[in-house]
């Protein structure tokens, strides 16, 4: 038997209880025989980027963040589209570890579950691979109408998304595997 990898799933929405949490939540209990994974869901928590402390005197909450993320195998970012872009908890996030190396060739999965999310997921895109991070069109992925495909308990409910969800998830676990 193979040692389960460590995964660090961020969650771009600033709400406590998203359809992108729970989307997650759904990918924790479909790979629980592969992965160890965590869940970061306080972005909010994080303080303001500042470039003249990124490289060389970070905040303690940073610090612990990019160590978070280099010590994963892989990471997976599930996010909302606010304003036709990625939400600026995330993008605040990412911009802490610019400075650093931590997301270079780091196998990532890159998820925008929104209400359309098209120009948000092409940020994403974008901004991962500028920070050298490891992802393939078959790690990332686009759900449209989100909270449309959840019953009221929150169960995915589409069977199309099911699909997709399972062929991003094995695409992720032969990225993460092939490290």
């Amino acid at each position: 038997m193979t040692e389960r990898k460590n995964i660090l799933a961020i969650i771009g929405s600033a709400s406590s209880n998203s359809a992108n949490l729970k989307l997650v939540e759904k990918i924790a209990s479909l790979t629980e025989n592969e992965f160890n994974l965590t869940i970061f869901n306080d972005l909010k928590t994080l303080p303001h980027f500042d470039p003249e402390l990124s490289a060389d005197n970070p905040p303690k909450l940073i610090l612990e963040f990019r160590n978070v993320i280099e010590k994963s195998d892989g990471i997976i970012i599930c996010t909302p589209e606010y304003i036709f872009s990625i939400p600026s908890g995330l993008k605040n996030a990412i911009e802490w570890c610019i400075s650093t190396t931590i997301f270079s060739d780091k196998p990532s999965g890159l998820i925008t579950a929104s209400a359309s999310g098209q120009k948000g997921h092409e940020e994403l895109q974008l901004i991962m691979k500028t920070a050298m991070a490891k992802f393939t069109d078959e790690t990332t992925l686009l759900l449209q109408g989100i909270k449309g495909k959840f019953d009221e308990r929150w169960n995915l409910a589409d069977t199309e998304t099911h699909k997709q969800l399972d062929d991003f998830i094995n695409a992720f676990i032969n990225l993460v595997s092939n490290k």
